[in-house]
């Protein structure tokens, strides 16, 4: 049985789609990499652990004219 050629692209896809789930399923169950899985961080109110939001950042500031895509390119 031979695979069509208008096939062959979605076979080749597949192929090593599925090889590569495959590696990344088996590295997940032998528990490559950190012994310690990431955890959240601790709400204590300790000086040592430092909870930073992302709400509490400064503004950033911005130097220039701002960006506005070309939409038709025979206008300039």
């Amino acid at each position: 049985m031979r695979i069509r050629e208008e096939n062959c692209n979605m076979v080749l896809l597949a192929v090593v789609t599925s090889i590569s789930v495959a590696i990344a399923g088996g590295a997940s169950l032998l528990g490559v990499g950190d012994s310690n899985p990431v955890r959240f961080a601790e709400q204590a109110n300790s000086p040592d652990k430092r909870i930073i939001n992302v709400g509490d950042q400064p503004p950033v500031r911005v130097i220039g004219a701002p960006f506005v895509p070309n939409t038709n390119p025979r206008e300039r």
